[in-house]
């Protein structure tokens, strides 16, 4: 068997990794191929191109990276004509993946979709795109699982694999213990896993853990970098104004700064759910750059922008989508986390608030289910073209 997986961010990396390790598991002369990024060649895919390591958002973004896309997109076409792999497994991304879905079906190759866009936040006409290319969606949100169906596609609810990977994963102790080694308080912070990202808000947070730190000097305040260029990134902006600040750089660390931290400050992103899993409450933001926020205004669709609140249905973690007004913003996040450092009450009111959400939608098994999904719906396939 031939697998193909397509993934073009960070996040989709860390997923589709545990997945080919599961499929391994049951399956261990599976050949796996694809695009993706190091966790993916650790675990033995074979790399056509590492395009996990360009992740961007937006129109502007994408265009120098152009035709570095155009040049995949014709490698993908020409390794699905010579390789013929059994099935593609596409993971989040959709601006490309809609392209890499196009060349599978050209070539009679079917299509899973696994963390598919969310259609139902914005731009819900692209369900077009999923009807015409993809076979079978795999989805990570119980509410999503119904909207496709009530749309015609064919779709299947596996859980959403950040709870699999904090049940499968222990922490790192020696970590653990150097970030609970004293008495200070232990404020996460989390500036997403893009560059640009990064560079767009974590110089809010910075001001937003300033005015925390002013009236709470007893804390200490872990940041947790995707990759390594992020350190640097970070350094550069932390040496500006602000090396007053207790900043603790850590790389792949993110699940331990996580569980350590009484709550955190963080980029809206995927990564919620993990938070969510261990029961950390954290204040959200988002800054972006007049263009996507008139996409949003237009496009968008859903009340909330974190996973956390839309499984909720309410505000579980205080949002900040913003482009400017920054002081306004930086004054209520920081007022926020400055509350539950002086109210323990508080605070526990949010873990407690977190742990009834978990237990009603966390699913633990569920990058098993995955594996499990793309084998059978393969297997069946072949039985049936075999009659």
């Amino acid at each position: 068997m031939h697998l193909f997986f397509s993934v073009g961010e960070p996040s989709g990396d860390q997923h589709a990794a545990e997945v080919i390790e599961e499929i391994r598991s049951r399956s261990p002369e599976v050949r796996i191929s694809g695009f993706g990024g190091p966790r993916m060649a650790r675990v033995g895919c074979e790399q056509l191109y590492p395009l996990a390591n360009h992740a961007v958002m937006g129109l502007f973004r994408v265009l120098p990276h152009l035709l570095m896309y155009i040049r995949q997109y014709r490698r993908a076409g020409r390794w699905f004509e010579n390789e013929r792999p059994d099935a593609v497994v596409l993971v989040d991304c959709p601006g490309f993946n809609w392209w890499i879905a196009k060349q599978a079906k050209k070539h009679g190759i079917p299509v899973f979709y696994y963390l598919p866009p969310q259609l139902w936040a914005w731009a819900p006409w692209r369900i077009r795109k999923v009807k015409q290319s993809v076979d079978h969606v795999l989805s990570a949100l119980s509410f999503e699982v119904e909207w496709y169906r009530e749309r015609g596609v064919e779709v299947e609810f596996v859980g959403h694999p950040f709870f699999a990977e904090v049940a499968r994963h222990p922490l790192k102790q020696d970590v653990m213990d150097c970030l609970t080694d004293d008495d200070r308080r232990v404020i996460g912070v989390l500036p997403g896993s893009r560059n640009q990202e990064v560079r767009r808000n974590f110089p809010v947070m910075l001001k937003v853990l300033s005015q925390l730190h002013a009236k709470h000097p007893n804390v200490r305040l872990p940041v947790a970098c995707y990759r390594p260029e992020h350190v640097d990134l970070c350094r550069s902006l932390l040496q500006k104004n602000h090396q007053h600040l207790p900043i603790e750089l850590h790389l792949n660390h993110t699940s331990e700064i996580v569980e350590a931290a009484e709550c955190c400050l963080m980029v809206s992103g995927s990564v919620s759910l993990e938070l969510l899993a261990r029961e950390t409450p954290a204040v959200v933001l988002y800054r972006s750059g007049w263009l996507m926020a008139a996409f949003a205004k237009i496009f968008i669709t859903c009340r909330y922008m974190t996973l956390v609140n839309l499984l909720a249905g309410r505000e579980l973690m205080p949002e900040f989508p913003f482009v400017t007004h920054t002081s306004r913003y930086v004054r209520q996040m920081s007022g926020i986390l400055q509350t539950w450092i002086s109210s323990e009450s508080d605070r526990l009111d949010a873990v407690r608030e977190l742990s009834e959400l978990r237990n009603a939608v966390a699913q633990p098994d569920g990058i098993e289910r995955t594996a499990e999904s793309i084998l059978a719906w393969i297997e069946v396939r072949e039985l049936k073209q075999a009659a």
